[in-house]
């Protein structure tokens, strides 16, 4: 399974070409659409939120709600490309409308791809770098990881996600997974434990009045992962390493690891390694889950966890110095509409990612030109595990 996406933050529309998914897929836009809302909640966020309905509207691979076997197509409309319409048209213009054009950008910010991206592309209007490098674009990515959610439902498997710190406010680094199933939707920060939620609030609300903006970490559970996805033959096959890839490549994302992650550092070997056991029902199983449910790059049956950092974002209401590529003078960076903090929505993002991870390693794994072989395979596997 792969896909692409195309579009700029301010452009009529993101679009989303997913090839791979297997045939007899039930799909509903509906189911998506939910996914899609979560993306635009918690608290912080800024005022895009409310003009952005992100609802996605199939176009092509599914067919009176089942999927066909063919690349499905899916586009979000952008509902703010009526203001944007003269600044981000298709249609040439010409050179005195350009020099006088709104909204162009010199002055990159500290951060961001502007300067960076402006270099490689020749662009002397870092508007056309900021536009596609914008997290706008994880809304296309939030729709992947919905159908990949789909499928992984279909294979019992569950994903939840859920925010551990904003700033220096942290929640317990585990719990349980069904304390971890059934608390990360009740409140606007994601955090598990209510008492910390309103510390984190107040955070959100200092760095917004002081125009800063803050980050966090993040956490993302999979349930039911069969054992043996993945590789130790291959370094590029390594499924958490796939998983780390993709983690990092969300916008601001900054560091990523599984299970007790960097903390294994300031344990013995003998506190950290998951102890093998078994019984005739569940088979093979670990006591603990130090390892976030890996072992030599391969799944290993135990809950899949994955921590997530994001930094502070760069777009702040208190501008940094930076420099005009044109004049060369110290100027402050151009200032865009922006959140104080996006952490409860990079949640969101970071479960996506990560299920489209394991749904293409899974179709990998296993043959899955329609979904009743995908599941008699992965039933399979999942016998291997007691009769091994």
């Amino acid at each position: 399974m792969r896909y692409l996406t195309s579009g700029e933050s301010h452009g009529p529309q993101l679009t989303v070409i997913i090839e791979g998914v297997p045939a007899n897929l039930e799909m509903k836009s509906e189911d998506i659409n939910k996914e899609m809302f979560k993306r635009q909640g918690g608290y912080g966020r800024g005022r895009r939120m409310q003009i952005e309905k992100d609802a996605i509207e199939i176009v092509s691979g599914v067919r009176n709600g089942f999927t066909l076997g063919s690349p499905i197509t899916m586009i979000i409309t952008n509902d703010d490309f009526t203001h944007w319409k003269n600044i981000m048209g298709v249609e040439p213009i010409s050179n005195e409308e350009r020099d006088n054009m709104k909204r162009t950008i010199t002055k990159p910010r500290p951060g961001h791809a502007d300067l960076v991206g402006g270099m490689k592309y020749n662009h002397r209007d870092l508007r056309n770098v900021l536009e596609r490098s914008s997290a706008r674009e994880t809304a296309a990515r939030v729709a992947v990881g919905a159908v990949s959610k789909i499928l992984l439902e279909q294979l019992n498997i569950h994903m939840y996600s859920r925010v551990v710190e904003i700033s220096s406010v942290k929640d317990k680094d585990f719990y349980e997974v069904e304390i971890f199933k059934e608390n990360t939707d009740k409140n606007d920060v994601r955090v598990i434990n209510d008492d910390i939620a309103q510390q984190m609030r107040d955070k959100i609300d200092e760095a917004k009045k002081e125009g800063d903006s803050i980050g966090g970490v993040v956490q993302v559970l999979a349930e039911n992962m069969p054992i043996g996805v993945g590789s130790y033959v291959h370094y590029d096959r390594k499924l958490d390493g796939r998983i780390a890839q993709g983690v990092v490549s969300i916008n601001a994302f900054k560091g990523v690891s599984f299970g007790e992650g960097f903390k294994a550092t300031e344990k013995p070997g003998s506190e950290i390694q998951d102890e093998i056991q078994y019984d005739r029902e569940k088979g093979y199983h670990r006591s603990t889950n130090h390892l976030g449910g890996f072992e030599g790059g391969m799944s290993n049956g135990m809950p899949i966890i994955v921590n997530g950092v994001m930094k502070p974002i760069p777009t702040l209401y208190k501008p940094l110095n930076s420099v005009d590529i044109n004049t060369k003078e110290d100027f402050k960076a151009t200032i865009e509409r922006s959140d104080s903090c996006a952490v409860p929505a990079a949640s969101i993002v970071c479960e996506h990612v990560v299920a489209f991870e394991l749904a293409k390693a899974l179709l990998e794994e296993f043959q899955s030109n329609h979904i009743d072989q995908l599941k008699e395979q992965i039933k399979e596997r999942r016998q291997l595990n007691i009769e091994f």
